[in-house]
Order: structure tokens, then sequence, then C-alpha cells
């Protein structure tokens, strides 16, 4: 007997490095209460365009003349149209059209930049010379001016106006992920899976790509933003989504002959548009900060 107590009591298991750092993430996350806000409203309208049917008091594209212009009421929360047509339930339908244009073009313009950036950024060479010529070439036209130039090209519907956007916002996540892959190709784990005989394309996808994403991320969250306003600036238009369904930006080109009879035409798109810009604006700077590894 060597005295010696051994406990026998059960161990509590250590948190994984994945665990710890998920944890850290969501507590930096939820220090700033905009971001909370923010991310809150976000969910608030996917929740709507997402259960727009059920969530919707009426159709969004039956008229009624008896209820035309009609103001804000206990039967129509926010109005009615200049053909009597609901304001509440066109708002919460346009919800599909504009989150679906700000994500399904942030998400082509990833697809088609976060590949190029990764591929001229490491390669290097001619292949860096003739991607970022081109990418700068792009840049040179302002992004809506592009977008609405691509969308003409391309014709009226909100397919195309999708397309346009997501190929405008590709040099800026081209540039983003270059940026990021040659700052990363020369650390160490770089060298060291170099070093192990990994080939280039393992190297680039396996262990540069990830730690490149978050500030990709970052920026695909703002960039939703300037989809939405993009995509509201071309229904506006008349690029983008076409009548009698329902968008903010054309409800508001609508709304404009009727600002001094019914003002509530204009003022709920432009509410909405105002909202979900803004509230993803604000997760975008909560993201960044939480992401940030020096802080």
């Amino acid at each position: 007997m060597t005295g010696e107590v051994l406990s026998s009591g059960p161990r509590t298991a250590e948190p994984g490095p994945w665990v710890r750092e998920t944890r850290r993430f969501l507590w930096r996350l939820g220090r700033r209460k905009t971001t909370l806000v923010g991310g809150a409203v976000v969910l608030l309208f996917l929740a709507l365009a997402i259960f727009a049917p059920l969530l919707a008091p009426y159709d969004p594209i039956a008229g009624n003349w008896a209820t035309v212009r009609k103001a804000p009421s206990a039967a129509h929360w926010l109005g009615t149209d200049e053909l009597g047509r609901d304001m509440l339930s066109r708002i919460i339908w346009g919800a599909r059209a504009s989150l679906s244009a700000g994500c399904v073009s942030v998400g082509l313009a990833l697809a088609l930049g976060v590949p190029m950036g990764l591929a001229a950024g490491y390669a290097g060479g001619w292949t860096e010379a003739i991607l970022m010529r081109l990418t700068d070439a792009m840049l040179a036209i302002p992004f809506l001016i592009l977008a609405i130039a691509l969308a003409t090209f391309l014709g009226p519907s909100l397919t195309n106006a999708m397309m346009a956007i997501g190929i405008s916002a590709t040099p800026v996540f081209v540039r983003l992920t270059r940026g990021q892959v040659i700052s990363a190709k020369v650390e160490d784990y770089v060298e060291a899976a170099r070093a192990l005989g990994n080939p280039p394309l393992r190297i680039a996808v396996r262990h540069i790509l990830p730690n490149v994403l978050p500030p990709i991320l970052v920026q695909a969250t703002l960039t939703i933003a300037a989809a939405i306003i993009a995509e509201a600036s071309l229904s506006f238009l008349g690029l983008g989504q076409q009548p009698p369904q329902p968008s903010w930006g054309s409800m508001l080109n609508v709304a404009k002959g009727f600002l001094n009879q019914a003002p509530w035409m204009a003022l709920s798109p432009g509410a909405a548009i105002f909202i979900v810009v803004l509230a993803f604006n604000m997760l975008g700077d909560g993201l960044r900060d939480a992401l940030d590894p020096r802080d």
C-alpha cells in the first residue's frame, strides 16, 4: 500500500478545439446588441419570405376596385395600392424576390470569384496577370451600372437580374480572395504542407482556403445588402421582377406617381428595403468583429 488515494469519480472531457472556437465566436458575436438585432431582423424577413403563402393575409396579385388606394386600416394594415391590392401581402411576397436576389446573386459571385482569386493568388504568374486584368476592367465600371448593362443585355426578369448582380459582384471577391491567399501562402503551415509533398491544388483547397474564409464570409454578408439594393433598382427600372409579381423596387416605381394621393404606397416598400439592408450591414459588422483574430 502506497497510501495514495486514486480518484474514482467520472472525468469531464475537455471540449475540443472546434467547440472552444465556436463558443468563443458566439460569445464575441453576442457582445454587440446591434449584431443580435440585425440577425433577428434578417431571420424575421427570411421567415416572411419562406412562409409567405401562410403569412400573407391576401392574394398579392388579386386586385379589388372597391379598395383602390385605401389608407391603412384594420382590414389592410399597410393600405392598398392603385389596383386595390393589399400592401402588406405584397411586402411579404416581395421579400422573396429581394432576399432571393441577394442570396442567389452573392452565391453566384462566391462561386465565380473565390476560385478565381484562389488561383490568381496561389499560382501567380500569367494566371494572376490575366485574371486580375480582367477583374480590374470590371471594377472600372461602377457596380450598379454594370448590373444594369448586363440585365439589359440578358433581358428583364428576376433570374436575369440575379445573374447580372452576381457577375457584377464577382470582382470584389476575386480581389479579396487573392489578397488573403497571397498573405496566407507564406505562412509556416503552408510551407510545412508543401515540404510534405502535398500537390498545389490540395494545399490551396485543403490548407489555404479554410483559413481565408472568415473575411470572405463577412464580405458576402455585406454584399447581400448591396445586392438587395441593386435588385430593387433593377426592378424600379423594369429590369427585374416583372409585374404583377410583387417586388419592392417595382412597387416604388408605381408609387412615385401617387406620392400626394397615397404616400403609404411608397413608405412600405421603402421602409422594407431600408430595414433589411441596415440589418445585413449590422450583422456583417458583428461578424467582422467576431471573426477578427486580433481581438
